[in-house]
């Protein structure tokens, strides 16, 4: 079929199956253009890939639009689903390419390798009988060899410390799920805590599962993490949002050039919605976040700490083209119960936009709150206080923390940016996994009682400048508090879990220790900021 006909298909495709109005003029442009590429491919003096034309056509169109409106190959549909459905199918192990071999930092929980006996610092040196290791290995060759269908089987060849030949494994593939939730762990007394790193389709469930663990443990007040987190499906946001609202509360609404207004409410009763909550954002906190920090700030629900979040209030629809691509389409704007549009300018083109995070941080924004300017037309009221909030531009938290510079100097970027950080205490956990093991039998007890050595850190230092980071001037000065209670929470996190390193990593962390003084003193706070 030529393009000419394939654009009149794309047309009938879109009306009947989609109830999409499809215009006499839109109909007669496109098929011009389709008549256009027909007209290229037939008699043009050069061969054309007219699949790439039409591609970068697309890409450009969309470009000029808004800077979430994006064009979608086949190739990259699959790959982008993948964090939002929850899942994958594979073999179920976390790893890392170390010293140009593949590393098992740990097997999921419940996953097939977990299951045939795979173990932390395990190193796979053959995939169904060929070699692996010192080849260059990358991780998308990773994703290559292991992951594939549910119900097909690979057999790997393992290195495995003090054994004297390589293990074999047959391992058959399943689906395996992609948390969407890093951290759940009591705070002290009755505060718990919970970081969520996306919005997917088993973040209810996971949420869920939390909460009613931690609600077990006693916890009748919440910390909720939103830092870093992009967002996700609009739906999550509102069933999220509605653990903390009462019934018939708006949430959000949305509206745009053609679809009309549509209201979401609070309808279910939630975990926590007698209890004390903090939600946590920062310049990272998008779309999602920002649906459910919005509708908690305009209620009065809680307390925002953090920073200015991103700022992202359009709404798409994925719309599937005939070849297997997308395009992402903005179809609408999302508000706040107050009223607010959460989005900020994007007029002036998108490196403009995308460089506006980068321009807060010159200005000073991430340090003083008072750079931070809005103008009246821009004032709303929260629904039950009366408080002053703002809109156009990202959620203004209730109590500002600013970055601390201090604690990222041009080495720790530095050691973090070349992964050495990661690679040596990777080396560290797998040299010294049964000591710690041993002496350190659960998280309470390393928690407690581990800490990270002069020697310990001089050999970062020997081993990061063995590997091209130069040393600090001053190496003592880099030592802070902050510093070591990083390498102690990579190192928890090799032994345990992610839930384990934010455990650690929170004891110095700015905005987290400021939820924790705000809950423990919640009476004086709440009237400050909620009335």
């Amino acid at each position: 079929m030529n393009i000419f006909l394939k654009s009149l298909v794309v047309s009938c495709f879109l009306y009947f199956f989609y109830l999409i109005p499809v215009e006499a003029q839109s109909t007669k442009e496109a098929a011009k253009y389709g008549q256009f590429i027909y007209y290229l491919s037939k008699y043009y003096v050069d061969t054309i890939n007219t699949e790439q034309l039409v591609d970068e056509a697309i890409k450009w169109h969309l470009s000029d639009l808004d800077p979430h409106s994006t064009y979608i190959s086949k190739e990259e549909v699959q790959k982008m689903n993948e964090p939002l459905k929850g899942n994958f199918e594979g073999i179920g192990i976390s790893f890392n390419i170390l010293n140009d071999t593949l590393f098992v930092i740990t097997p999921i929980p419940g996953g097939p390798s977990e299951k045939v006996g795979i173990l932390s610092g395990d190193r796979i040196i053959k995939v169904d009988g060929k070699n692996i290791a010192g080849i260059g290995l990358t991780n998308e060759d990773v994703f290559s060899l292991l992951r594939g269908d549910k119900g097909t089987k690979v057999r790997v060849s393992v290195y495995r410390r003090n054994y004297p030949r390589l293990q074999e494994f047959t391992i058959t593939r399943d689906k395996i799920p992609i948390n969407s939730l890093d951290a759940a762990y009591i705070v002290k007394n009755n505060i718990g805590y919970i970081k969520l790193n996306r919005f997917s389709l088993t973040t209810i469930e996971e949420f869920y599962k939390a909460s009613i663990d931690l609600i077990g443990k006693g916890a009748e007040n919440l910390i909720l993490d939103l830092t870093g987190n992009a967002g996700g499906y609009l739906d999550v946001a509102v069933l999220l949002s509605d653990q903390f609202l009462d019934d018939e509360k708006l949430i959000v609404y949305t509206k745009g050039m053609h679809s009309s207004r549509n209201e979401y409410f609070a309808s279910k009763p939630g975990l926590f919605e007698n209890g004390n909550v903090v939600i946590l954002i920062d310049e990272g906190s998008a779309s999602a976040s920002e649906i459910v920090s919005g509708a908690v700030q305009d209620w009065d629900r809680g307390i925002i700490i953090g920073r200015r979040s991103f700022g992202k209030g359009l709404v798409q629809r994925q719309l599937e083209l005939l070849d297997g691509s997308m395009v992402r389409l903005t179809t609408a704007k999302y508000y706040t119960p107050s009223g607010r549009l959460i989005q900020k300018p994007y007029g002036e083109g998108n490196d403009t936009y995308e460089r506006e995070i980068v321009e807060r941080y010159e200005h000073g924004e991430f340090v003083h709150k008072d750079s931070i300017q809005f103008p009246d037309s821009l004032r709303y009221e929260t629904l039950l206080n009366k408080r002053t909030v703002f809109g156009g531009g990202g959620i203004m938290p209730d109590i500002f923390i600013p970055l601390d510079t201090t604690y990222y100097s041009d080495y720790f970027r530095e050691l973090v940016r070349t992964g050495v950080l990661n690679q040596f205490v990777l080396n560290y956990v797998d040299k010294n996994r049964q000591k710690l093991q041993k002496k350190y039998p659960d998280f309470s007890a390393f928690n407690s009682n581990y800490f990270v050595t002069e020697n310990m850190y001089y050999e970062l230092v020997e081993y990061a400048e063995d590997e091209g980071v130069k040393r600090p001037e001053d190496i003592s000065s880099e030592m802070s508090e902050k510093f070591t209670t990083t390498l102690k929470a990579y190192v928890a996190r090799d032994l345990w879990t992610t839930s384990e390193f934010y455990e650690v990593i929170n004891q110095t962390d700015d905005n987290f220790l400021k939820a924790v003084e705000v809950m423990s003193d919640w009476d004086n706070y709440s009237r400050k900021l909620l009335q």
